[in-house]
């Protein structure tokens, strides 16, 4: 069983990738600040982890280069909801093995983790794909807290007026 942790600031997002990954046989810790992501690394020390670029108000980029000089050999994948080529390149230098736009599906994470998924849980690999309204709603509530839970410069970010905004995010969000 290989060890995983998942550093993500965003806890309901970080315990779906640890009920999506456990499913493959991953032993899963999760991490949700950027000040704990390397004393996490080195008391555990995974075979893998998940990167999360944007933690809070830290740059989850600055913790590529401490991570892969503890940990040399752990394949590191950088997650990231504001995915743009200048990024991917940055992350690729620093040390990243791969970089992934969120949402992610599992399919994609177990080719970035270098994992084949065995042919019983390839089942398993369309259950998780998300549905649009479980995308709509978490991209939805990824920019509204990187907007500090701002309702209003939430709405204007995602082009959409403010009622229809407040309508959408009073939704419980759909299971997958």
């Amino acid at each position: 069983m290989k060890k995983l942790l998942i550093i993500e600031d965003d806890v309901s997002f970080a315990t779906t990738l640890v009920r999506r990954m456990t499913k493959h046989n991953f032993s899963c810790q999760q991490v949700h600040q950027a000040d704990q992501a390397l004393h996490a690394c080195l008391q555990q020390k995974p075979d893998c982890i998940l990167l999360d670029m944007k933690l809070a108000s830290e740059n989850g980029l600055t913790l590529i280069k401490p991570i892969r000089a503890a940990l040399p050999k752990v394949k590191l994948v950088l997650l990231t909801g504001f995915a743009s080529v200048a990024t991917a390149v940055q992350a690729m230098r620093l040390g990243a093995d791969d970089y992934l736009a969120k949402p992610v599906n599992t399919q994609m994470l177990l080719t970035a983790l270098d994992i084949a998924p065995d042919v019983e849980s390839a089942v398993d690999l369309d259950i998780d794909t998300m549905s649009a309204e479980r995308v709509e709603w978490e991209h939805i509530n990824q920019v509204l807290n990187s907007n500090d839970g701002n309702v209003s410069a939430t709405a204007r970010q995602l082009g959409m007026h403010r009622r229809t905004l407040q309508r959408k995010l009073q939704k419980k969000p759909v299971s997958k």
